[in-house]
């Protein structure tokens, strides 16, 4: 258990007389939480549960987790909730009924994680950084991510290459499959237009609209996504549930090499010079990725220019101009949030 997460539950000495440790388990007082068993109930409706336990018994007064996702993992529910600006994973069983602040691989020897991982404070630098940022279409902090992209592309497109990728599954129904190919398919024909286009899909995701404002040759486009359909097995693999991650997630195969090359998990994910760039330590992939931990990043697009200037042997005069310092909001619309960026998508 992270330290941060322990220091704001109460001990459970008090709360259930028993040792908040890494892996614990909570048996949930079913009247404490409606008053009726979990029987039926959804992923969903179950780790719901879990987190009005964790609200009502374990956290300090004027504190609270919020829900951010649930997945099916192992034969148990994995979730992860939002307290502040940290978010954490849980488990709970299906029954509802014993909650585990975390879990442990007792397959795994513990420092494995980031054993031979290569975690530095700053990214490799080179004449001529590469810039990847990887999302889900429709996950609202994948877009505040490519929200925050774009700005420092129009800065710096022909200093740096920069590119937006797509994570290997997906989580918010077919639209995002039909959204994923179709970014994927202007980049790679259409360059010069897409980014006006998705400048455009990011403030209402009326794709339609769109495509027509930023002038997209949609034959050219669906030859595109029939033939990266047919080559990456996108339909088949949706239509086929045996073959969906976790039992839940469609696969979405078209950027599978770069995704496991980075370790990518989730929407967004930031790659500067084959160097994964986080927050924490505790995002790092591990293995032997590259991994940079820059604690005061954040997605607003002054934070992530900043990140990408570093990243040049020397620096262009671009470097010297200064973008915006908030975030943009998370999912469609053109606002800034209203505290520090974080949050993502992902199993």
């Amino acid at each position: 258990m992270t330290e941060k997460f322990s220091k704001i539950l109460i001990p459970l000495a008090i709360v259930i007389a028993g040792l908040l440790v890494a892996g614990a388990f909570v048996y949930i007082n079913q009247g404490k939480v409606g008053g009726k068993v979990s029987e039926g109930l959804s992923s969903q409706q179950t780790a719901e549960k879990a987190v009005n336990y964790i609200n009502q018994n374990m956290l300090q007064q004027g504190t609270t987790a919020s829900l951010v996702n649930v997945t099916e993992e192992d034969g148990v529910y994995k979730f992860r909730l939002k307290i502040g600006e940290q978010e954490y994973d849980s488990y709970v069983t299906k029954d509802g009924k014993l909650l585990f602040t975390e879990g442990i691989n007792i397959e795994q020897n513990p420092a494995s994680a980031q054993e031979g991982a290569e975690t530095t404070g700053e990214v490799q630098k080179r004449d001529t950084p590469d810039v990847k940022l990887f999302v889900m279409s429709y996950c609202p902090y994948g877009l505040q991510a490519q929200k925050m992209f774009l700005p420092v592309y129009d800065l710096l497109k022909n200093k740096a290459e920069m590119g937006v990728y797509f994570v290997n599954y997906i989580m918010h129904e077919k639209q995002e499959i039909d959204e994923n190919l179709r970014q994927y398919c202007i980049q790679k024909e259409q360059k010069e237009k897409y980014y006006n286009y998705l400048s455009c899909f990011v403030k209402e995701g009326k794709f339609n609209d769109c495509l027509s404002q930023a002038q997209i040759d949609t034959t050219k486009m669906g030859n595109c996504i029939s033939e990266t359909d047919k080559e990456f097995n996108v339909t088949a693999l949706y239509n086929d549930k045996s073959t969906w991650l976790n039992g839940n997630f469609p696969k979405f195969n078209v950027h599978n090499d770069l995704n496991e090359q980075y370790g990518v998990g989730g929407s967004p994910t930031v790659v500067i010079n084959d160097t994964v760039v986080v927050t924490s330590k505790d995002y790092c992939p591990g293995g032997d990725i590259k991994c940079a931990v820059i604690p005061n990043f954040t997605r607003a697009p002054e934070s992530f220019k900043e990140i990408i200037c570093q990243a040049f042997t020397n620096p262009p005069s671009e470097c010297s101009q200064t973008l915006s310092s908030d975030s943009p909001t998370s999912g469609f619309g053109t606002g800034t949030a209203d505290s520090g960026s974080g949050g993502g998508c992902g199993q």
